[in-house]
C-alpha cells in the first residue's frame, strides 16, 4: 500500500543566534535516519519539505544517509506554526528566550500553545489555530493525491504539523476544537528529532500506522533529542 513517512527535523539550534539551523546532533539525526531507510531498502519516489532551513538541512542530511538521488519538493504548508509569536502574544521575552533553560521555556511554550489553540484569542495571532489545523489538512491532501505516482514519499517536516496530521487521523476532522488541542499538545510534547509517523493510504483515504518511531536514534542517547 502506498505510505507517507512524516519525519520531524533534525535538533535544531535552542539558544542559538539561529534557532533554524541544525545542531552538529541534528545533521548527524539526518544523516543516521538517511542510513536506516538505506538498510530497509526505503526507497522514496519523492521528498516533500517545508520551507524551513532546518527543513532543508534535515532532507540534505537523510539523502547522504541514503545514498541515492530523490527529487525534493519544496510545500510551505508543512513549515511549523510562528511558536516563537505565539510565545511572545502570551508573554513577551524581551529577545531573552536564549537565556532560559530548555525546561523553562517548555512550561511557557506549553501554555503559550494552551492559549492559542483554546480558540478564545484568535484575533491576536497571524495564524489560529484553525487556520494551522486547515494548513496541515491541505498538506496531507496535496501529498496524499501525489502517492498515486509514487508508493513512498517522505515529508519533513516540524512536530506541529506533524501532531496535527496524527490528530486529524485519530480525533477526526470534524472534531471540537478543545478535542483537537488536547490531542494535538499530547502528541506535540513528545515528538523526537526526526522520529517518523507513518501513514497508510487505502480505499478509504489515509490511515495513522505508527506515531514517532525513532529506533535509528535510540542506541545513543546524544541523538535521542526532543527541542
Amino acid at each position: 500500500m502506498p505510505r507517507l513517512l512524516l519525519v520531524r527535523h533534525g535538533q535544531a539550534s535552542f539558544g542559538a543566534a539561529d534557532y533554524d539551523a541544525l545542531s552538529p546532533a541534528g545533521h548527524e539525526q539526518a544523516r543516521v535516519l538517511g542510513r536506516a531507510f538505506a538498510a530497509r531498502g526505503l526507497r522514496p519516489g519523492l521528498i516533500l519539505r517545508g520551507g524551513m532551513r532546518r527543513h532543508e538541512e534535515t532532507v540534505a542530511g537523510l539523502l547522504d544517509g541514503l545514498g541515492a538521488a530523490v527529487p525534493v519538493v519544496t510545500d510551505p504548508d508543512w513549515n511549523e506554526f510562528d511558536f516563537q509569536h505565539v510565545v511572545e502574544v502570551h508573554r513577551p521575552l524581551d529577545g531573552d528566550h536564549a537565556a532560559l533553560t530548555p525546561r523553562a521555556f517548555q512550561e511557557i511554550f506549553e501554555a503559550a500553545t494552551a492559549r492559542w489553540a483554546s480558540g478564545s484569542h484568535d484575533l491576536e495571532y497571524a495564524e489560529s489555530f484553525t487556520a494551522f489545523r486547515d494548513r496541515v489538512a491541505r498538506a496531507l491532501a496535496t501529498a496524499t493525491a501525489r502517492l498515486g505516482e509514487h508508493r513512498d514519499i517522505v515529508a519533513v517536516s516540524s512536530g506541529g504539523p506533524i501532531a496535527m496530521a496524527a490528530t486529524l487521523l485519530t480525533a477526526g476532522p470534524s472534531a471540537d476544537t478543545p478535542t483537537l488541542a488536547a490531542v494535538w499538545a499530547s502528541l506535540n510534547r513528545v515528538t523526537v528529532n526526526t522520529g517518523v509517523t507513518k501513514l497508510i493510504a487505502g480505499r478509504r483515504g489515509l490511515s495513522l500506522s505508527t506515531f514517532n518511531e525513532h529506533p535509528h536514534v535510540e542506541a545513543d542517547p546524544s541523538l535521542l533529542t526532543y527541542r
